[in-house]
């Protein structure tokens, strides 16, 4: 069985290709699949409902934290989650890099209205106290904002289960606290980028009960190399990470470890069913 811990398969870009998707789905396999803002969890729910290998997870992405919302936005979400005892919360978190001005042209954020590190939080710590109060597993976005979220985890309830900080990219040094406070940490295939360096360090240093995989599929794209499967580009010519490449997550990651592929394997299955549920 393989296990993608963080994707987007509700996302417009593999809309033309969700049959495509499905078929190159290796049998047994699983995928949790984040919203991003209330406008998006319909959508979700849809496929959790369509596809019997879909976990759904709802939640208000940092870059939507300055976007409208409607007033009762936390309690939809609530009772999304307690309609659905498989839901999580996600995708949700801090990210400084959006208000750097390297990031102005990056074709994602165009029309985005970036919102203030205060905004975002004033959206994740409710959200991370929801999943806290549900038990629910809480699938985290942090982009050079470490030393924002770290006080928040400290002084916030997190859910007994663990949360888990997706594509993670930040320092080996941090890992023993993010540990403690009951982090998993899931490897994208774009690490084996040979400039990502420091990020495939990184996962070296992880417990083995803390690892998982992910594609954060149509993002994250990973090399041409490690491509197990390609999509075409969108319209506006960005590439598509097809969903089917955590394969390539799972062989980069033990390549990165020195590990043997199934013995990996089975642990992510382990840790996956830990934190989101069998």
């Amino acid at each position: 069985m393989i296990y993608d811990a963080h994707n987007h398969l509700q996302d417009s870009a593999l809309a033309p290709h969700l049959e495509r998707i499905a078929a190159a789905r290796p049998s047994g396999s699983w995928m949790v699949v984040n919203g991003t803002h209330p406008d998006d969890w319909p959508r979700v729910a849809e496929l959790a409902g369509a596809l019997p290998f879909v976990l759904p997870a709802y939640g208000v992405h940092p870059w939507d934290a300055g976007s409208p919302r409607p007033d009762d936005w936390l309690e939809q979400l609530a009772a999304r989650l307690e309609s659905n005892p498989r839901a999580s919360v996600g995708e949700i978190g801090l990210d400084r890099w959006i208000l750097d001005a390297s990031s102005a042209n990056n074709s994602h954020l165009q029309g985005v209205r970036r919102p203030t590190m205060e905004e975002q939080i004033a959206a994740f710590v409710p959200q991370l106290r929801l999943a806290a109060s549900l038990n629910r597993a809480a699938s985290i976005h942090c982009l050079r904002a470490f030393e924002d979220l770290l006080p928040l985890l400290r002084a916030t309830p997190r859910p007994e289960r663990g949360f888990l900080l997706h594509a993670y990219g930040g320092p080996s040094a941090l890992v023993p606290e993010l540990v403690r406070l009951g982090a998993y940490f899931s490897f994208n295939p774009s690490f084996l980028d040979p400039r990502k360096e420091r990020q495939r360090e990184t996962f070296k240093t992880i417990p083995a009960d803390r690892l998982l995989c992910e594609t954060d599929a149509p993002a994250m794209i990973p090399p041409q190399t490690w491509r197990t499967h390609k999509l075409p580009p969108a319209a506006d010519g960005a590439p598509v990470n097809h969903p089917g490449n955590i394969e390539a997550a799972y062989a980069g990651l033990a390549s990165v470890r020195g590990e043997d592929q199934a013995a990996l394997a089975d642990r992510i299955a382990e840790n996956f069913n830990r934190l989101f549920g069998s």
